[in-house]
């Protein structure tokens, strides 16, 4: 319990309004959400536990690092870890999610950002189907693993749809609210894939509304039994950097050149010292590299000589 405590304390002043937290009538002692430690979520421990669970959450299309319109962004970033020299695979968007969860190079048919079908989809293995408990978290899907674009659902940014070999989509593919249930019971699996929708993850939004939705929503998951506990990881990432050029195809995962070829991702857990950055090249296959490593899972595809986050934020 002093564990918890003391990060719900340092949780407000990182920027992080931690939802449900008890006020305290007392001048003597400020309530949680006013509380003026500096920690934050990471750094509160020096040694890196055993993690049983990895999120990441996916955002589009920005690099927000210094942005005035991103101010929780960059709080959380200064709190915790940040790599300075990552990049994407390629363009559009869909690839990207397919490379990140699969590893694979086979992305062609993927170029056009194609809704599944025969002829766009994936038939390579993805860490949705390596035997750990997982699910994706969709904002604004209308139906467990929904196949096709609704309102500010794009089913392009919901990686799952895309394996037809995956039998277990229809059950662990589901609608974002199911989240705060399974913080709720202690029910969340080992690895959960968020994703926002249109306009909260900025593709149509605005930066500011990408800000708004992470400092509303991260706080619950970092106030979890699951964070607190010291059992999970949370990675932040985008799908491709923000530039709209860029082509279809290219090859961005060590590209220094092309702004489009680099986004943001910050990494967050009790053992990674809060404010430490990485200029390590890493990719969207580092980011399954590392995610593979922490729960003891199989390398995939171009994984296996990815360079792992590990040793960078002390995971």
């Amino acid at each position: 319990m002093r564990r918890t405590f003391r990060w719900l304390a340092t949780a407000a002043a990182a920027g992080i309004t931690v939802a449900g937290a008890v006020a305290c009538t007392s001048h003597a002692a400020p309530t949680v959400a006013a509380a003026t430690l500096r920690a934050g979520p990471c750094g509160t421990t020096t040694t890196a536990p055993t993690y049983r669970h990895v999120i990441w959450i996916w955002f589009e299309n920005h690099d927000v690092m210094g942005s005035s319109s991103a101010p929780f962004f960059n709080s959380i970033a200064s709190k915790c870890g940040l790599a300075t020299n990552y990049h994407n695979v390629t363009h559009p968007s869909l690839p990207n999610y397919v490379a990140a969860t699969s590893g694979t190079a086979s992305l062609e048919q993927l170029y056009s950002d194609c809704s599944p079908s025969d002829d766009c989809s994936s038939s390579a293995p993805s860490i949705f189907g390596q035997g750990e408990t997982w699910k994706a978290y969709e904002e604004s899907m209308p139906s467990s693993c929904d196949p096709s674009n609704s309102g500010d659902y794009a089913v392009r940014h919901n990686p799952p749809a895309y394996y037809p070999a995956l039998t277990t989509c229809s059950a662990n593919d589901v609608p974002y609210p199911q989240l705060a249930t399974d913080l709720a019971s202690n029910a969340l699996p080992a690895f959960s894939f968020i994703t926002p929708n249109v306009i909260d993850d900025m593709h149509d939004g605005t930066v500011a509304q990408g800000d708004a939705w992470l400092s509303s929503n991260l706080p619950k998951i970092l106030a979890s039994p699951e964070y607190t506990s010291g059992s999970t990881v949370v990675f932040v990432t985008f799908d491709e950097g923000t530039d709209d050029d860029g082509a279809a195809g290219e090859d961005c995962v060590a590209n220094t050149s092309d702004i489009s070829c680099h986004v943001p991702t910050i990494v967050i857990s009790p053992s990674t010292p809060a404010g430490s950055t990485s200029a390590t090249m890493f990719s969207h296959y580092s980011l399954l590299a590392t995610t593979e490593q922490l729960l003891g899972l199989r390398a995939l595809g171009r994984a296996a000589s990815a360079a792992t986050m590990t040793a960078a934020f002390n995971l």
